[in-house]
């Protein structure tokens, strides 16, 4: 019986397993949504909705603790800055585990790991719906925008044209070259 035991070993040593959930939790929050196994999931959520909470404290010693996880610099700003904002009102709850069913290979249960606050996954259309509406309602900035790219386009391709014709000059006369110092030879 496992009673009174926290947490999952995930088949690891202790160094090997806190490595592999600061790794976790560091695509978290760079990408904001990670697939994996469920079991590596849920330890991870568990690590990451502690990093959170701590985080909002936003004081040295919270930078300090997160960044003995978070190795990376530009995802602490990233955690500090931009999650914290969006989940500062948010008591808990800041991570959820999708469940995906089994992967091909070895059977193992895969699971989508995401930030509550970020949701952009399948079931959830309504960000993107938004987001083509906001293009939809503006023709006319694309139509300018293809025009100036359309300009571009004829410019570089003017510009092809020009250098495969200096380079066939190039190679014309290279051969021409050759062609006399053969004739030379030959005299």
């Amino acid at each position: 019986m496992r009673h009174r035991i926290k947490g999952r070993k995930l088949g690891r040593s202790t160094s090997h397993r806190l490595a592999t959930l600061r790794a976790l939790a560091t695509a978290l929050f760079r990408y904001k949504k990670i697939k994996t196994t469920v079991a590596k999931a849920k330890e991870a959520k568990r690590m990451v909705e502690r990093l959170i909470t701590k985080a909002k404290a936003d004081n040295v010693a919270a930078r300090r603790y997160v960044a003995r996880h978070i190795h990376e610099r530009e995802v602490l700003h990233i955690l500090f800055d931009e999650i914290v904002g969006k989940v500062g009102d948010r008591p808990g709850g800041y991570c959820r585990v999708v469940k995906l069913g089994h992967r091909p290979g070895d059977a193992a249960e895969m699971a989508i790991l995401e930030l509550v606050d970020y949701n952009l996954a399948d079931g959830d259309q309504k960000a993107e719906k938004v987001e083509e509406a906001v293009v939809e309602e503006t023709p006319a900035e694309t139509v300018e925008n293809a025009e100036v790219v359309d300009a571009v386009e004829v410019e570089e391709t003017e510009e092809v044209k020009d250098e495969a014709k200096a380079d066939d000059a190039e190679v014309k006369t290279e051969d021409e070259a050759k062609a006399e110092e053969e004739k030379k030879e030959d005299k």
